[in-house]
């Protein structure tokens, strides 16, 4: 097995060739899920000269086992629960509603770190591009299109670079297109097919905002212009 991507950025600039035809849509937004998917949809956004701004979604780990997902919430309070994670393992409800509180004040934190006192686009009646690194159990991805609909969208189209069969069928029932580079089987994980897969701190999603801001304004300058 040997990586598909060398990079984020490089993985975004592969996917964004992909995404080309959506550039004639009327208001196109691209959203990321913080913080691996903002160097992807940075990339995405520059090439079809659109907006991009983050999409808060947290995993809800299971309660001595964090890094099995029992579900997702996102931005608006949307949670997703995997009941065939939550039920063989008997987890209680308090146990879920406990997770699903401090992850809830994360997402808050975040939006807060990220975005301040700005609102997020407007999104109804847009075409929004949900994007992440990789997709691996959908439940996060999936939290973030129901979270989504809520501000009645034209359509949603999820978007990564690699992404599990699992995940792409459960999300093709819930969008209008699922777009992605490769489906690789056996999965391993969504770091097993980056060369590179350091952690995106919070100072980088703030710098690729802080970009994305600029190059909308002086785009709008020269349409002024």
């Amino acid at each position: 097995m040997s990586p598909l991507f060398r990079t984020r950025r490089e993985a975004g600039q592969r996917l964004a060739r992909q995404l080309l035809p959506l550039a004639d849509r009327h208001r196109l937004v691209v959203l990321a899920l913080p913080r691996g998917g903002v160097p992807v949809a940075a990339e995405i956004a520059t090439e079809l000269k659109v907006p991009f701004d983050v999409f808060v979604v947290r995993k809800l780990g299971v309660p001595g086992h964090e890094e099995l997902a029992m579900g997702a919430v996102a931005s608006g309070g949307v949670r997703v629960l995997n009941p065939e994670v939550i039920e063989p393992l008997g987890i209680p409800q308090a146990a879920i509603d406990l997770v699903a509180a401090k992850e809830l004040k994360e997402i808050e934190r975040r939006e807060r770190e990220y975005r301040g006192d700005r609102p997020l686009p407007a999104l109804g009646g847009a075409t929004v591009v949900l994007v992440d690194d990789g997709v691996a159990t959908g439940s996060s991805m999936l939290a973030a299109v129901e979270a989504v609909r809520m501000y009645r969208p034209a359509s949603v189209v999820v978007a990564a670079p690699v992404m599990s069969r699992d995940a792409i069928q459960m999300l093709r029932r819930a969008v209008d297109a699922c777009v992605y580079l490769a489906a690789p089987e056996p999965f391993f994980g969504v770091a097993a097919w980056y060369a590179d897969f350091e952690q995106v701190t919070d100072d980088e999603v703030r710098e690729l905002l802080l970009i994305g801001g600029l190059q909308e304004r002086e785009g709008n300058h020269a349409v002024r212009a």
